[in-house]
């Protein structure tokens, strides 16, 4: 141990070995420390930040979430939430995680909507966004949905119908 009472065997890890392991760069710790998602660790007697080895799970932890959508925000809550309850398991994860999946649901539906109308125009030769949009065919969306218009592929609006639902005649 040294003076200050932080071991200085092999157990303990620099801040550039955290980051290799846990596959982040040296600033991503620091901003985490700033975000109060890692606490800020001991200090060799050189002034060298020492990492306990479960940091790098932590880390880990943090840029799961975050690939599954979670804000560094919400992150920060659940961390929170977990250091609160001591490991308790009721930090919150399970409610969390179900109101995620709700909005990247919602998320899919929008762009599966999206992908349809990019379809359409594909398929329709859309090349100019002008002349498409002046044409009887045109399969873009030139209404906002949140307005009370309605995107194609919804509620009867779709290929050959314009952006109220009724058919634009023979042509469309």
């Amino acid at each position: 141990m040294s003076p200050r009472g932080v071991p200085v065997s092999g157990e303990w890890l620099r801040t550039g070995e955290v980051a290799e392991a846990a596959g982040v760069n040296a600033q991503t710790l620091r901003y985490y420390h700033r975000r109060g998602l890692l606490e800020e660790p001991p200090r060799s007697n050189g002034g060298h930040r020492l990492y306990p080895p479960e940091t790098v799970a932590v880390l880990r932890a943090i840029k799961m979430a975050q690939r599954l959508g979670f804000t560094l925000g919400e992150v920060a809550e659940l961390v929170e939430a977990a250091g609160r309850r001591h490991g308790a398991g009721n930090g919150g994860l399970r409610k969390r995680a179900g109101a995620k999946l709700a909005e990247v649901e919602r998320r899919i539906a929008d762009l599966r909507l999206i992908r349809e109308s990019l379809v359409q125009a594909v398929d329709a030769g859309c090349d100019d966004l002008a002349a498409c949009s002046a044409a009887p065919r045109c399969p873009l969306p030139f209404s906002d949905p949140e307005a009370g218009g309605r995107m194609p592929g919804t509620s009867g609006v779709g290929a050959g119908q314009g952006l109220t639902g009724v058919s634009r005649g023979p042509s469309g």
